[in-house]
């Protein structure tokens, strides 16, 4: 099987189709039911986001081999209007959409790794890696 597995996200079943993908590759890693739990909350929350704010995007899933260790890392793409303060979105309680807040700092502590990347009228890509221990 390849290494990257893609779900493009367009309508709220995308989001589950993600979740499913996420969970299938996390179990076949062979991490524990804990771990799938916070790999596939992760995914729904980067999925959800690209559905409210982009419209669309995708979710890529891909199996990583590094230094002898395994792991899992989500990406998350979209063309949409990005995020004028990462800052801001980072920090704990911060909603636009009237939710809990709990999004993007929630999946940085759900994972290893988190990375961020997004400019105005561009997009985001967010990529969030968790090793199986």
């Amino acid at each position: 099987m390849d290494n990257q597995s893609c779900v493009k996200i367009i309508n709220e079943w995308d989001i589950v189709s993600a979740r499913q993908l996420g969970r299938n590759v996390a179990k076949e890693l062979g991490f524990g039911t804990v771990d799938q739990a916070r790999i596939t909350t992760a995914i729904s929350e980067l999925a959800r986001n690209i559905f409210l704010y982009a419209g669309q995007g995708q979710i890529c899933i891909e199996k990583m081999y590094e230094s002898g260790k395994v792991g899992l890392r989500i990406i998350s793409i979209d063309k949409g209007p990005g995020i004028s303060d990462i800052r801001q979105v980072m920090e704990d309680g911060y909603s636009t959409s009237g939710g809990l807040g709990a999004g993007l700092p929630g999946v940085k502590r759900l994972m290893d790794e988190f990375m961020i990347d997004s400019n105005p009228g561009e997009g985001t890509d967010i990529q969030a890696t968790k090793w199986l221990r």
